[in-house]
């Protein structure tokens, strides 16, 4: 495999924007207002739930249970969507 120089500089500056929105996001962190945090924090709490219902329903095999995490999937995706 031969070296590229072009195609390293290109990661490393993909490197650094990545590390650079992540440092701007913690410096933001703290200007959001209480509603703010807690609507980013209740949507956490969704996407959390959807994926633990996402891998019990990979799982499931009764056809009730599929079809009471199949409800509980629709009834947050609803919420997410709000």
């Amino acid at each position: 495999m031969a070296w590229d120089g072009d195609d390293l500089a290109g990661k490393m500056e993909e490197t650094f924007e990545r590390q650079q929105a992540a440092a701007d996001a913690r410096a933001n962190r703290g200007t959001s207002s209480v509603e703010e945090r807690a609507r980013s924090a209740k949507f956490e709490s969704l996407r959390l739930s959807r994926s633990r219902i996402m891998t019990q329903l990979a799982g499931a095999t009764n056809p009730a249970h599929r079809t009471m995490l199949e409800s509980a999937l629709k009834s947050i995706n609803d919420e997410m969507a709000k």
